[in-house]
């Protein structure tokens, strides 16, 4: 009896942890499409220069403004709920914002939106259903498939469905299918029962969650700097929109692995100690490559996908495996991501500017490499810290990581 009831709990989960890598899947291919069709969506929606700009950047400028909305959300309607709408306002948005030219920027914030709010509600979401380390990782490759996807087939799309229109909102389907994957989920988790905890910052909580925050800020302004600008990139190298499309799904494909065993690494101690700040500092010998050889680009974007998307995949692990519980995971998920996707969207237009005014990209390149020594500081500092709870009045709790 106990057995059979173990085997409908665990088949439950495994349903849960299979609908969160759908979501995954779904949180950058609106953004890496738009990338790969940058040139091709300012000339069929006639966008000016700095509305060209805007658009590559607006998703990221959006995560850091509505960063809150998704943990009030889980705290009134419960977090995989919360996911479920999150999951159908993405998919209402991808169609809205292709049905005129004026709704496609306003479109393209909500979009963004929606994908912050996801963004914050699966660390929670993992640790409400004891994800291992291995399903951490397998949730954040996920997100690279979605991006290679999005990279490699947006411009075969767009051939094949006769317009960029279409093309951007055809990744609704893979919207639909995240929607139906939680609503079994969802019914069974409603909104929190009783009073929900208060939360907070403790004094020995402060300088943890400063540290996320700066590294997921370093690593998402890198990361999004190279999935916005690397076909611009690319393209002043004399790669055309083809070759360019093809070398940021490479970019993504590359770090799948990369992103699935980072979080694992994330629990051990004794690897962390290299591993972690030795990311940040291959990402700043990648950049500064990138700045000053123009001969060597597909062994650049090699690197740079196995280091990047390895540090996202740190950040993430570290995001879970430094909250003591789950509703402290959603806090400090909602504050390192705000704030680092906020750092990310505005870092990502200063690089696109100092472009412009430079007259090409290698001042924007050596100012990342310099981002990624910084990062590789701030991680050698956080993987030092011990998981907190910011749950007021809570009991400190033991150390997570293992030796």
């Amino acid at each position: 009896m106990s057995s059979g009831s173990d085997r409908i709990g665990g088949a439950a989960r495994a349903l849960a942890l299979g609908a969160a890598l759908l979501v995954g899947v779904n949180l950058r291919p609106a953004i890496t499409s738009v990338s790969a069709l940058l040139d091709q969506a300012a000339s069929s929606f006639h966008l000016d220069g700095a509305e060209r700009s805007l658009l590559a950047t607006l998703p990221i400028i959006a995560f850091g403004l509505t960063a809150p909305v998704g943990p009030i959300l889980a705290r009134r309607l419960g977090t995989a709920r919360a996911l479920l709408l999150a999951m159908s306002t993405l998919a209402a948005a991808l169609i809205a914002r292709v049905l005129a030219d004026w709704m496609l920027l306003p479109g393209t914030f909500v979009v963004g939106a929606a994908i912050m709010m996801a963004a914050t509600l699966l660390p929670p979401y993992l640790k409400s259903h004891q994800a291992s380390g291995l399903w951490i990782g397998l949730s954040s490759m996920s997100f690279g498939v979605g991006a290679a996807l999005g990279a490699s087939l947006a411009v075969p799309l767009e051939s094949i469905l006769g317009g960029t229109g279409p093309a951007l909102a055809s990744w609704v389907l893979l919207t639909v299918l995240a929607v139906a994957a939680l609503l079994p989920v969802a019914p069974r988790a409603g909104a929190q029962g009783g009073r929900a905890p208060r939360l907070g910052i403790g004094p020995k909580a402060r300088v943890t969650v400063g540290l996320m925050t700066a590294v997921f800020s370093l690593q998402a302004l890198l990361y999004f700097a190279v999935t916005t600008w690397l076909p611009l990139m690319l393209a002043s190298h004399g790669a055309d929109a083809a070759e360019a499309g093809w070398l940021l799904a490479w970019f993504s494909l590359i770090g799948l692995v990369p992103t699935l065993v980072a979080p694992v690494l994330a629990r051990r101690r004794r690897i962390l100690t290299w591993f972690g700040p030795g990311l940040g500092l291959a990402m700043a010998v990648g950049f500064a490559w990138l700045a000053l050889d123009h001969g060597s680009d597909p062994l650049v974007v090699t690197l740079l996908g196995v280091v990047q998307n390895a540090g996202f995949g740190l950040a993430m692990g570290l995001l879970v495996s430094l909250a003591a519980d789950e509703a402290s995971a959603g806090l400090l998920s909602a504050l390192a991501q705000g704030v680092g996707y906020a750092v990310a969207g505005g870092g990502s237009l200063i690089l696109g500017a100092m472009r412009e005014l430079t007259g090409d990209w290698t001042a924007s390149l050596l100012l990342m490499a310099a981002c990624g020594v910084a990062l590789s500081a701030c991680v050698a500092l956080a993987i030092r810290r011990r998981p907190v709870s910011l749950v007021a009045s809570a009991r400190p709790t033991p150390e997570l990581l293992t030796e």
